[in-house]
């Protein structure tokens, strides 16, 4: 059995890795030129440690990134809502991690190299489509630096790894849009000393009036003791205009929001004016399908279901859409069936979990907190809502989401 995956990002990796480790060979191909570490943060639940300890590489991402011991929630006038342990601190076998995602990325690609052999991994090819007959899937290729024509290939079956802007998704739903629900956001990375515990994932505010999420990425990212913080502002807004994905993001457009928000354990506005640097975003998704497989091609990660980058979700279900893959692809000599059973295993939790971070995000609990306290601060939260009631809502978000204490597996 041959697999041609068509991108190198973290899910086309996991799922080349997985593959090797079921004994079918695969070849990647990626669109940009030159593989680097570039990007912001990004948290990794237990299931995804999971998922990527099984490959190998746990202990390695851990060693590089930062454990978190707790999740804070705040309201914008920076007190206390709610907080509980995270990861091995609330019983799971495996950590919660910060880390630069570009970290991530070269691990996973330097493990992909070293274990299909370079000549499997092709950079500089873009896919522009796929066709397929009783006996095999065909993916043509452009190279992505000139445009010129590159060399078809030819396997048993096509997987498209190839991220929200899917070009083998856009094949088969051609008239399709992302879903923008008026959500702009701006990520960026600060140097600074450790915030609280040094190792806490903080929520402060909500979508309504400005919301920004905050952990570290890198410990001592200086010698001098100082952490690099990852955060990512989120505003929602009235009228139908769009960030850009391509431009660097402007202070001017959203710093505003925060800049008086200045608490005895952290100065918002600060941490944002000071950022080595700043992207925008918008908040998007696309609205689920009912169908990813077609014949020998099938669709995993992003390009099967873009999800809103809540709840720190998306990689997770991007590894465990590759290990089912891999395993149903081992376990039949059929692939048309084992890309169908691997769809019926994995398409309707994730396209729950896509619309769970639309109408219920983990960080409801900040906004139901704002809707009973009139956005204003609090004399007395637990004569609004108690702890009780906020966990629930806090454990009810990861049962639909696929990583509540007892649903996982090995922890």
């Amino acid at each position: 059995m041959t697999i041609t995956i068509i991108g190198a990002g973290i899910a086309g990796l996991t799922l080349a890795l997985n593959l090797k480790q079921n004994g079918i060979e695969a070849r990647v191909f990626e669109r940009v030129p030159e593989v680097k570490e570039i990007g912001v943060g990004i948290t990794m639940l237990p299931h995804a440690m999971r998922e990527f300890s099984a490959l190998g590489h746990g202990a390695e991402l851990e060693a590089q990134g930062i454990e978190n011991l707790e999740s804070r929630y705040y309201n914008r006038f920076g007190q206390l809502i709610y907080k509980e342990p995270c990861g091995r601190y609330a019983g799971y076998t495996y950590p919660e991690v910060g880390i630069h995602r570009g970290r991530l990325h070269m691990v996973l690609f330097k493990a992909a190299r070293e274990r299909l052999g370079e000549a499997r991994i092709t950079t500089n090819r873009t896919c522009v489509g796929v066709e397929q007959t009783a006996g095999g899937a065909t993916a043509f290729f452009v190279e992505t630096s000139t445009g010129k024509p590159a060399e078809s290939v030819t396997a048993d079956g096509v997987i498209a790894c190839d991220g929200i802007n899917s070009a083998v998704r856009k094949q088969f739903y051609p008239d399709e849009q992302v879903a923008f629900a008026g959500i702009n956001t701006w990520r960026g990375v600060t140097r600074r000393k450790p915030i609280l515990t040094g190792r806490s994932y903080l929520r402060v505010g909500s979508i309504r009036t400005g919301k920004i999420v905050i952990y570290p990425i890198v410990h001592n990212v200086d010698g001098e003791g100082n952490q690099l913080i990852n955060w990512m502002a989120e505003i929602q807004s009235d009228g139908p205009i769009k960030n850009d994905w391509n431009k660097p993001g402007d202070l001017a457009d959203f710093h505003h929001i925060y800049r008086d928000w200045k608490y005895d354990w952290l100065d918002v506005g600060e941490l944002i004016g000071n950022a080595d640097s700043i992207l925008e975003y918008p908040m998007v998704d696309k609205d689920p399908v009912e169908r990813w497989t077609f014949g020998r091609v099938t669709l995993a990660g992003d390009a099967a279901h873009p999800m809103y980058p809540r709840g720190s979700n998306g990689a997770a279900q991007a590894a465990i859409d590759t290990r089912v893959l891999a395993d149903c692809l081992a376990g039949s000599g059929d692939v048309c069936a084992a890309l169908k059973a691997y769809e019926a295993a994995r398409l309707p939790v994730t396209n729950r979990i896509v619309r769970t971070n639309r109408e219920n995000p983990p960080d409801f609990i900040n906004i139901r907190v704002e809707e009973l306290t009139g956005d204003r601060p609090f004399d007395d939260l637990d004569s609004l809502i108690s702890q009780a009631e906020l966990r629930a809502l806090s454990d009810r978000y990861k049962q639909v989401a696929g990583f509540a204490l007892g649903d996982i597996k090995g922890g």
